[in-house]
């Protein structure tokens, strides 16, 4: 599979990957940071942020 057929969650990991790693930010850090933002975004799924 190529990339540009690729679903686009598949593009977001490549892209946040290629960015976390060019970077050389610690696997603990990463796994941790990782971790808050699956939380937001599943309270985002329950309770939309307001429009701003």
């Amino acid at each position: 599979m190529s990339l540009d057929t690729a679903p686009d969650e598949v593009k977001l990991a490549v892209d946040l990957i290629m960015l976390l790693e060019n970077h050389a930010i610690p696997v603990e850090t990463v796994l941790k940071a990782l971790e808050i933002v699956k939380r937001d975004f599943e309270r985002r799924e329950v309770s939309p942020p307001p429009a701003g």
